[in-house]
């Protein structure tokens, strides 16, 4: 999407064929952005900002929340007559906090039942400048805002007390401001999109399932090679060394492009309870299903709380780990915002039929929490995984088979 609002030819190295990137992609393709993919490399030459067209048909993002939510910001403030569609899942999450200051920006934007998906997007009368401060710590948020303001004369000045993600003031190159209010980060018609060209880093979602599953077995060393460091990124990780994980960073951080990588050992760790600190949750939002395994084999109890945005996810995820952990015989309690885990250390869990809800998250925190069971276990809806991880399993019969 960056690339797309860059003049010129941008080139991106390993891109994800997973469902959600190739959403994006599909969705450039119907806003007529020249869009090239040969194996992992991505080719996109653009026109600039003004370069989309309006669509011939309906913009499908799939499963894709960040496509649908960073889409709808550019449309929007292009003016683009647009109508964004996506799966049963995604049709079900909310919108309604992208469209208030969209629409408080001079957007025309309609929604069924004023927040869920289709959004219909029509051209207004231009996009104004606004000063939002963050309602929540949300990067989809924040990014749909900035996004916009690039089609604004005058600036979008975005407010931000709590660290989100900050992928897309780095890839962007936005001026950021620190000063008593917090981060305050610019966007503005007169800012220079630059191209996109580097490689991106390996997902540490992704990573963070071979973190647990490597600190939790009992006899286990995993090397992770060219894991993204992003820090508003690797909250979990620095969660899974106050546990007692043995992490190694075994090379610096290397540079390429804006965003820092470096190779990642796990081994086999005693783990101890966390009560997890509530300004974390953030930041690893996402890795909170898998963390939840890990504090299973902690000894102790671990307790997360202020995680109500579990429950907006593709599914609701508090309800759907419970289940998991129900199924595998672990001791828990499940909250309004959260979950209490007694875990027990190094253990067996039992072996069963897990539900992953068509979550693929939550297929692939129950598929780590069945490695370590007595025999095997089953995933129902597997396939699930390709939205996020396409060789999930390839992998994981790698590190099961050793």
């Amino acid at each position: 999407m960056f690339a797309a609002l860059a003049e010129g030819e941008s080139m991106i190295d390993n891109y994800s064929r997973a469902a959600d990137p190739q959403s994006t992609l599909n969705c450039l393709r119907g806003l007529g952005v020249p869009v090239s993919q040969e194996g992992s490399r991505v080719v996109i030459r653009s026109e600039g900002r003004q370069a989309f067209q309006v669509p011939e048909s309906d913009l499908d993002c799939g499963n894709s929340g960040t496509t649908m939510r960073l889409l709808s910001g550019i449309l929007a403030g292009a003016g683009i007559r647009s109508r964004l569609i996506g799966d049963q899942s995604l049709s079900s999450r909310t919108m309604k906090r992208i469209i208030e200051p969209l629409t408080s920006m001079g957007a025309v934007i309609r929604a069924r039942e004023s927040e869920y998906a289709p959004l219909e997007i029509e051209p207004g009368n231009g996009i104004s400048g606004i000063r939002y401060p963050l309602p929540i710590a949300s990067a989809q948020l924040k990014s749909a805002v900035l996004l916009a303001g690039l089609y604004s004369e005058q600036p979008v000045e975005v407010i931000e007390t709590a660290q989100s993600r900050d992928h897309t003031e780095r890839l962007l190159d936005l001026p950021v401001v620190q000063n008593e209010e917090g981060k305050v980060i610019v966007s503005s018609l007169a800012h220079n999109v630059p191209l996109q060209c580097y490689t991106v880093p390996g997902d540490f979602s992704a990573a963070a399932f071979w973190l647990v599953a490597g600190a939790v077995h009992p006899d286990a060393e995993l090397r992770l090679e060219r894991v993204g460091l992003n820090p508003s990124r690797i909250a979990a990780l620095n969660i899974l060394l106050e546990m007692g994980a043995d992490i190694e960073i075994v090379s610096s951080a290397e540079e390429e492009g804006p965003e820092p990588m470096a190779t990642v050992i796990v081994r086999s760790s005693e783990l101890s309870a966390i009560r997890l600190d509530p300004k974390l949750v953030p930041n690893c939002i996402d890795e909170l299903p898998v963390l939840m395994v890990a504090m299973c084999f902690a000894k102790g109890r671990s307790e997360i709380t202020d995680a109500e945005e579990l429950r907006h996810k593709e599914t609701d995820r508090l309800s759907a780990m419970a289940a998991v952990l129900e199924n595998a015989g672990e001791s828990f309690e499940e909250t309004a915002g959260g979950i209490v885990i007694q875990g027990k250390g190094v253990h067996k869990p039992l072996s069963g039929s897990f539900q992953s809800e068509h979550d693929h998250r939550i297929a692939m925190s129950s598929a780590v929490l069945a490695l370590m069971g007595r025999e095997k276990s089953t995933v129902a809806d597997s396939e699930c995984t390709a939205i996020s991880y396409p060789g999930f399993w390839d992998d994981l019969d790698k590190v099961s088979r050793q």
